[in-house]
């Protein structure tokens, strides 16, 4: 059978109850089938943010196997059992930096000749990403550290407006989620405690993430403070603001060598030229929300050695929160030690201990640390995705995998985002190899 005639298949997501989303929306597959001549067979879902119902309606066909579709798509990773010999998938991989909990996957689907297009590499030629979630991330983790901020206060025994944000899912859709964060701007312009002044969440980072976080500040009236002007706050701040810090990379590090100047190409290309200096920014702030991309190769933004000595004292440090929405785990917030879901989002974690304590009561600070935080606004997040991610179904829809690699009909960003053909690592991606050493005895006990 030619695949161009092959069903586009989309995958039942079933990470966890939160995980409700879909790449392709009911109206969005519909345009699909009219305008490009497409066939879908969708799993069934019953958790599922649109249900199985209005693909029926559209024109897909809704069953269990949908193990003949030339193209699979999904969100979150698929299980290993999942993939057929010589399937071509497309979700959000996680496997690019070597990520080990993600090798026997990715060893299964080398061992079967399968295709992987992973989104997260979906981009144009100047890097920047096409297809993403990240607004979502920034927006719901912005939210749900708000609401953190608001319990930790409450039980210090300081009762701030704070405390009526809600967890961004029981909002349903952004509209809602920016209205009634709106609200609780309106409620601190009345002011809070004089003891919160000056009350400052800094956000680290400016992509697509951070832009997110940045809505949700800009809903609640949130005032622009520069990081070298937070100092001054002490005195100047008042108690019917909250305010909002931005942090680039060159406020978190600086050159070694003294009187060089920052230059943020070289930092990424040699990071070891350079040292990390963001703990000094920590003791101004009362909320951190982390929306970077790290590798081991940069300097962490929090240590635990850090947090050991601020919360050594009797005193309490004014920093209460991180919102960890990289939640890179021990990574550029080495406190991040798990991660947490939408049903139990906040842990403490206690610096002179090293441990956790589930919830928001506690000596320590408190992580929110939300691996798949778009779930939570699933409507919103899927009709964005979906009308990114649809100029490039029919390409790969139709395209012939089994062509070699320079043959392919696909539109370059897709191609870089091709991380497995004919299960081989493609040339942009071979730097996996060594991460994948013993994943195929994994592979064995799983398949």
């Amino acid at each position: 059978m030619n695949r161009k005639f092959l069903p586009v298949g989309i995958r039942r997501e079933d990470k966890n109850q939160w995980e409700r989303r879909i790449p392709l929306t009911p109206n969005q597959v519909q345009q699909l089938i009219q305008e490009q001549g497409l066939a879908f067979a969708v799993q069934g879902s019953e958790i599922r943010t649109f249900p199985d119902k209005e693909y029926e309606l559209v024109g897909a066909e809704v069953r269990e196997d949908i193990s003949d579709c030339g193209l699979v798509l999904g969100v979150k990773e698929m299980p290993s059992v999942f993939f057929r010999e010589k399937g071509t998938y497309a979700f959000f991989a996680h496997v690019a930096k070597g990520q080990k909990y993600n090798m026997p996957m990715l060893a299964r689907m080398m061992e079967l000749g399968c295709n992987l297009i992973d989104y997260e590499k979906i981009a144009d030629q100047t890097g920047r990403r096409l297809v993403f979630f990240g607004r979502f991330a920034g927006i719901a983790g912005m939210t749900n550290t708000l609401v953190a901020l608001g319990r930790r206060l409450e039980h210090e025994g300081i009762q701030t407006p704070i405390l009526g944000v809600k967890p961004a899912h029981e909002y349903g859709r952004i509209d809602a989620l920016m209205a009634g964060v709106s609200r609780v701007g309106q409620e601190i312009k009345k002011g809070f405690a004089a003891e919160l002044v000056p009350l400052v969440i800094g956000v680290a980072g400016y992509g697509n993430v951070a832009k997110g976080a940045f809505e949700v500040l800009d809903a609640l009236g949130a005032t622009d403070v520069p990081a070298d002007q937070l100092a001054g706050l002490a005195t100047q701040g008042d108690t019917r603001t909250c305010y909002r810090t931005v942090f680039k990379e060159e406020q978190m590090v600086e050159p070694n060598e003294p009187g060089r100047s920052f230059n943020l190409q070289e930092y990424y290309r040699e990071p070891g030229r350079y040292r990390p200096i963001f703990e000094k920014h920590l003791p101004h702030l009362t909320a951190l929300v982390n929306c970077i991309y790290w590798d081991k190769q940069y300097p962490r933004l929090v240590t635990k050695e850090w947090l050991r000595n601020a919360f050594r004292d009797t005193n309490r440090p004014r920093l209460r929160v991180i919102g960890d929405i990289s939640c890179d785990i021990e990574g550029s917030i080495e406190a991040t030690v798990k991660a947490t879901d939408s049903g139990s989002p906040f842990f403490v974690y206690e610096p002179d201990k090293g441990s956790v304590t589930e919830g928001t009561e506690g000596k320590g600070v408190i992580i929110m640390a939300v691996d798949n935080l778009p779930c939570e606004l699933p409507a919103d997040a899927s009709e964005q995705f979906g009308n990114a991610l649809m100029p490039f179904i029919p390409a790969m829809a139709r395209a012939d995998f089994e062509q070699e690699f320079d043959r392919l009909e696909l539109p370059p960003a897709i191609r870089r985002a091709l991380i497995l053909h004919k299960g081989k690592l493609t040339s942009d991606y071979r730097h996996i190899a060594r991460f994948l050493d013993g994943a195929s005895r994994q592979v064995q006990r799983i398949a």
